[in-house]
């Protein structure tokens, strides 16, 4: 009797020492995610696709203070060259891919960017650089293909 006491107070023991160590181990995974310091765009996103530019562009220039955020920084570049302002444009697309080289939407803005201001060979170079991103194809790699297509027929007149 004494002998079943003792190895149920050492198994009693035992488990209540390993039950720390059990309950540590999520508490060990959760402190392993990444943490994101992307902040929320929902409300940039909204204006630029009401087209409200100069809006999303200030709301931007505040969270550009706060962030050093490749999505950030590339929305910031779009909305200054929507408004035509395409020097400080070109410094935000470069400040995002600094942060986020395989930045697939700063390289199609970039890119248009490019063909905005005739710079096509530049613009072919971001085309190959998401052609390399997504050997499959994706929605930027389409885009900006198109955007050099227009106006390449555009400058030839075909």
């Amino acid at each position: 009797m004494k002998r079943h006491v003792l190895a149920g107070t050492i198994a009693l023991i035992a488990a209540t020492a390993a039950l720390p160590a059990i309950q540590a181990v999520p508490a060990f995974a959760i402190d392993n995610i990444e943490p994101t310091n992307a902040p929320d765009l929902t409300s940039v996103r909204a204006k630029i696709a009401a087209g409200d530019y100069q809006g999303a562009r200030d709301e931007l220039r505040g969270l550009a203070e706060d962030t050093q955020q490749a999505d950030v920084y590339n929305l910031l570049g779009f909305t200054l060259r929507k408004t035509g302002d395409y020097r400080t444009s070109l410094t935000y697309y470069t400040k995002a891919l600094e942060l986020e080289p395989d930045h697939k939407a700063a390289r199609e803005y970039l890119g248009e960017l490019y063909v905005e201001t005739g710079d096509m060979a530049k613009a072919n170079d971001q085309l190959a650089r998401l052609t390399t991103l997504c050997p499959n194809g994706c929605e930027e790699r389409d885009d900006l293909a198109k955007a050099i297509a227009q106006k390449t027929v555009r400058q030839t007149g075909n």
